[in-house]
């Protein structure tokens, strides 16, 4: 499957809670999931990116995008803002590490900056 139809898999799709003591992915899925994020990279437990902006406004209309895609999923990510840049990053805390609802958000935050 092409990343541009796996990005759109994942956008149609949305996050289901995961139990506490759940598998998180395997490696291979990881990898599979990863080739549908552009710009996104794993670091730990976690896949994040960093959007940059213009100005402060713009970032945090962005920082305000990403919370209403957070609480419509209910799957939250950890954000760190600067005035010009945001980086967001995902895991799931109740398997200590990547399940597919990260994947699913990221995929959603995409969404927001296509052109």
């Amino acid at each position: 499957m092409a990343a541009t139809d796996k990005l759109a898999e994942l956008q149609n799709r949305r996050c289901v809670p995961v139990p506490p003591g759940g598998a998180a992915l395997s490696e291979q899925r990881i990898v599979d999931l990863m080739g549908a994020l552009d710009g996104w990279v794993r670091a730990g437990g976690a896949i994040q990116k960093r959007f940059d902006f213009g100005n402060f406004h713009e970032t945090m209309a962005f920082v305000n995008a990403v919370a209403w895609v957070a609480h419509r999923q209910d799957h939250h990510p950890d954000l760190h803002v600067g005035y010009n840049r945001c980086v967001v990053r995902y895991s799931t805390h109740s398997v200590g590490g990547l399940s597919e609802n990260d994947f699913i958000c990221a995929a959603h935050i995409e969404g927001l900056l296509a052109k």
